[in-house]
């Protein structure tokens, strides 16, 4: 069985970066220019953060959750 976690991802216009953090690992920060780039340090920093938290190796399903804010101007 797979431990579910959710990543929250959003783009910054200002910075032109993804963000990604989680409700469910505490400390997890990320910053990338593309989508996949955001994916991957996601991947690279996840065991670590888990192990710091003393979770260990576990088989994880990981479900990211994109968001956009746009300020459009009155027609």
């Amino acid at each position: 069985m797979s431990r579910e976690i959710e990543i929250q991802a959003r783009w910054d216009g200002d910075a032109s970066v993804w963000i990604a953090t989680s409700t469910d690992v505490p400390g997890l920060v990320v910053e990338a220019d593309t989508w996949a780039s955001m994916i991957e340090e996601v991947r690279l920093v996840l065991p670590e953060l888990l192990e710091v938290a003393g979770r260990g190796q576990e088989n994880l399903s990981l479900t990211f959750k994109a968001e956009e804010h746009l300020d459009l101007a009155g027609t």
